[in-house]
């Protein structure tokens, strides 16, 4: 029963931010090694998250675990978009795009994901085009046979 009541508590700044690359990498029901290890590096790298204890950043994102459980990577985006910030929500976005693109094999739910993702947080297409150009760009194994 208390879980079900955490679950309708509103976000807070910290754990939208987060929730955006949770949701990325939990879109295609399969959290990897190598998605786990980039989301930890790319958000201890940024405040306030840095700053934090270890068993802080860990019930951070057990709770938002908890809440994906619950309520789906869709959820989880309905509750973080509002609450960040343009600027925030760009990054959001391309941290998104870079854990999809981490295992360099971007699947249909993850590409469906993206799309859904830039139109909660109310990214132009323009902008939403540039970003996933890039993060193709940056994770193609251009030096892999067949891959000129």
């Amino acid at each position: 029963m208390t879980t079900a009541i955490a679950m309708t508590t509103p976000m807070t700044a910290l754990e939208a931010f987060a929730a955006i690359p949770l949701a990325a990498v939990c879109c295609d029901q399969s959290f990897a090694a190598e998605e786990a290890k980039l989301i930890r590096e790319q958000l201890l790298g940024r405040a306030p998250y840095r700053t934090m204890e270890p068993y802080a950043f860990g019930v951070l994102f057990s709770g938002l675990l908890a809440r994906f459980r619950a309520e789906s990577w869709q959820g989880l985006v309905a509750a973080a978009a509002p609450l960040l910030e343009p600027a925030q929500r760009d990054t959001a976005y391309a941290l998104a795009c870079q854990l999809v693109h981490c295992d360099r094999c971007v699947e249909p739910a993850e590409r469906e994901f993206l799309l859904a993702l830039a139109e909660a947080l109310d990214l132009d297409r323009q902008r939403r085009d540039q970003v996933l150009d890039v993060c193709d760009l940056l994770n193609r194994d251009c030096l892999a046979p067949g891959q000129a």
